[in-house]
């Protein structure tokens, strides 16, 4: 058994409140375990230079760790004047996912906003962050598609995203912060409801791993991604 005693190829508990604010296009707060999200989508009727007069639309996201949200506090960027290298790839990250099963043409000159702030880390946060953003995304959208602000559903598919790994020789799915400290490979996968894949980050923290680990810990990502779509798409019942 696990620290918090799942099973190898268990995930954390999810839960999720959607519409959790009054004031965003959508929003949720998601739970994975002792890892908490708040995710919220802003519409903007503009788009930046490069799209103007493209017709098309833009997604981006912005991503922060709350000061409290972790066991020694964490300084506000904002007072340090500049973003850290981690937070600017995991908005990247957040980005990057969700543009490919969003189509941008069908949603006129308007721009996306997705913030996800941290409220508590217990690791898998870029994952958590991500299943929250879909959510809040697709809920933002179903209201603006029953208001008639565009004639075709722009989301293509689901999204999903699962962090697994490899600690004291055993292949876990979904780490908490303990098990993430001590791993020897790490990776996180993006996949979509249709199978497709997004993205795959994996490192060995200590040594080089072989294939057939590597497809091992893939397959149950994959495995662990296809349960938490089906868990997004009863919470959203689709």
């Amino acid at each position: 058994m696990r620290i918090d005693g799942r099973r190898e190829n268990e995930l954390r508990k999810i839960e999720v409140i959607m519409d959790y604010l009054e004031y965003p296009a959508g929003s949720c707060l998601i739970k994975m375990g002792k890892t908490q999200v708040l995710c919220a989508v802003t519409v903007e009727n503009r788009v930046p230079n490069f799209l103007v007069g493209k017709g098309q639309g833009w997604l981006t996201a912005e991503y922060s760790l709350l000061p409290a949200s972790t066991k020694e506090r964490t300084q506000r960027e904002a007072n340090t004047g500049k973003l850290t290298g981690r937070t600017q790839e995991i908005r990247r990250f957040i980005g990057r996912s969700l543009r490919p099963i969003f189509d941008l043409n069908l949603v006129g000159e308007r721009t996306f906003i997705i913030d996800c702030d941290v409220l508590q880390a217990d690791g898998g946060t870029r994952t958590a962050a991500l299943n929250g953003a879909f959510l809040a995304l697709y809920s933002a959208i179903k209201k603006m598609w029953l208001n008639k602000s565009f004639n075709t559903f722009p989301i293509l598919d689901f999204v999903g995203a699962v962090s697994a790994g490899v600690v004291n020789g055993q292949q876990l799915l979904d780490l908490c912060y303990e098990e993430d400290s001590q791993a020897e490979v790490d990776m996180n996968l993006v996949m979509t409801g249709r199978g497709k894949i997004i993205e795959i980050g994996a490192t060995s923290e200590k040594l080089p791993i072989t294939k057939e680990t590597f497809s091992s810990l893939f397959n149950l990502a994959m495995e662990g991604i296809k349960e938490i779509i089906e868990i997004e798409k009863k919470i959203l019942n689709v």
